[in-house]
């Protein structure tokens, strides 16, 4: 099945391609301008985007995605607003928000939400917890990757290979729900 990803964003066209092509999948992306609400939760920014794709009538199927990352020391700020704490005051900014803190426990949560050609919907939520670093580190990836070390592994996300990363990550964790539920249509 070819799944449109509505996304601008390159390294989440990688990633979820990446994960969806050993199961016979492919994926194209859809550069379509979806309005995002502001709003508290992941899930409803999804669940807005998917009601607002739906009425436009956009290519099925097609997968839609927020994530962030959330913070233990800072009330699990940036959380929903992650992309616009990144663009404003970016890593350099977050790390110096965490100088001095020993609690450098964070989750990456992400949720997917799928419309198929028959106009049904579902979402799907990963997460992973890990670690914030004192220094970006690694070149791989996007977005918070150079500074979030996941649960069991001593390098961050960007220091893994796209592989290892796919098996433990937020995003990685949402796809597999996708692609259990996308087999069990066959």
């Amino acid at each position: 099945m070819n799944i449109n990803l509505v996304t601008s964003n390159s390294g989440k066209v990688e990633e979820l391609s990446s994960i969806l092509e050993p199961f016979g999948h492919s994926a194209s992306q859809l550069n379509v301008e979806c309005p995002e609400i502001q709003t508290s939760t992941l899930e409803e920014v999804v669940d807005f985007g998917l009601d607002w794709l739906a009425s436009k009538n956009v290519q099925t199927p097609l997968i839609i995605d927020d994530a962030g990352v959330f913070v233990e020391a800072l009330k699990n700020f940036p959380g929903v607003y992650s992309r616009y704490v990144y663009d404003t005051i970016g890593l350099s900014g977050i790390l110096r928000q965490m100088e001095g803190v020993d609690n450098r426990a964070a989750t990456f949560r992400c949720v997917l939400g799928l419309i198929l050609d028959d106009g049904s919907k579902r979402k799907f939520v990963g997460e992973c917890k890990g670690n914030l670093i004192h220094e970006m580190k690694g070149t791989g990836g996007f977005g918070y990757d150079p500074i979030f070390v996941p649960e069991g592994y001593d390098k961050t996300f960007s220091e893994l290979s796209s592989e290892d990363k796919n098996k433990v990550s937020h995003r990685g964790s949402a796809m597999k729900k996708l692609i259990k539920f996308l087999s069990e249509l066959k």
